[in-house]
């Protein structure tokens, strides 16, 4: 497991001459830590990889403690069921729910399409200082995740936004990495909805040199994520680079939390749950574990 100080962090970064924002992340020892919770194919392990980057990118542009972002993607008849990450004050967590037999039937690479048949991506934001959640929607088009989210941001929020993501699979783990500009022409206001113009120039610029982000720099543990900045933007005049955030594997899996979250349940509901010991198994997917509460 990989200790380099270039990765499980996110780096955010402006470019104020052309009214952009940004953020770099490098997945390693969190990202192999959520994997190891279920014994994944290659397909499924690499699009969750790609979801939990996609989730640090875009989670990290909440600013206020306690925000969360979740991702879900919900397929339609495909051998990927369900697909769930978010992102929470640095932590990230993330399963899928897949069929086996199915996967199997597939084309030993799978297209998204192969996996999903269709469905949609759905992302959600929570902000609880000011007590706003909102959700947008959009189908699973294209050839990817990023793909996806990228729809999401030009056409739902307004926000013309480019990102790049690129996955190593190694001998007994993986890396990921990814790159997320914004064009935010009225100022970074964290996830205001802003009209902005695709073909601006500014952004047209900003997006050449994005795109130009490779997946081996992405993923390459060895390079610091500023030094990978200083690749794609050292010709702009100005580069604003902000703390260096560490990244954790999170996960709420705790018997207080479950306790609180049965405790909504009518007494006759709670009472048919319990085994005879008077315990209720509740098992947490994100960890592959059962966990015995008494209520």
């Amino acid at each position: 497991m990989s200790t380099s100080p270039a990765c499980d962090q996110v780096l955010g970064f402006t470019l104020p001459d052309r009214d952009a924002r940004g953020r770099v992340v490098r997945l390693d020892a969190v990202l192999e830590k959520i994997l190891s919770a279920h014994d994944y194919p290659a397909p499924i392990r690499d699009l969750l990889s790609e979801a939990l980057v996609l989730a640090a990118l875009m989670g990290s542009l909440l600013k206020d403690q306690g925000s969360q972002l979740t991702m879900q993607v919900q397929s339609d008849g495909g051998a990927l069921d369900l697909l769930v990450c978010d992102f929470r004050d640095g932590e990230l967590r993330g399963y899928v729910r897949h069929d086996d037999a199915l996967l199997a039937a597939l084309p030993d690479d799978p297209l998204l399409s192969d996996l999903c048949g269709g469905g949609y991506l759905a992302i959600t934001f929570e902000l609880p200082s000011s007590g706003e959640r909102y959700q947008g929607i959009v189908p699973l088009e294209g050839t990817s995740l990023t793909d996806a989210c990228e729809r999401y941001f030009n056409l739902s929020e307004q926000v013309p936004t480019c990102i790049r993501v690129g996955l190593k699979p190694r001998p007994g783990g993986m890396t990921a990495g990814g790159l997320l500009v914004q064009h935010l022409p009225d100022g970074e206001e964290g996830l205001d909805r802003i009209e902005a113009r695709m073909d601006h120039p500014e952004w047209e610029h900003v997006a050449i040199l994005a795109g130009t982000a490779k997946g081996a720099e992405l993923t390459d543990a060895s390079l610091p994520l500023g030094d990978l900045l200083w690749r794609l933007f050292h010709e702009e005049r100005e580069v604003r680079v902000g703390a260096m955030a560490q990244l954790r594997r999170g996960c709420r899996c705790t018997i207080q939390h479950f306790q609180s979250v049965l405790r909504r349940f009518a007494d006759k509901e709670l009472a048919e749950m319990r085994d005879d010991q008077g315990l209720i198994s509740v098992d947490c997917e994100f960890c592959s574990r059962v966990f015995p509460i008494p209520m």
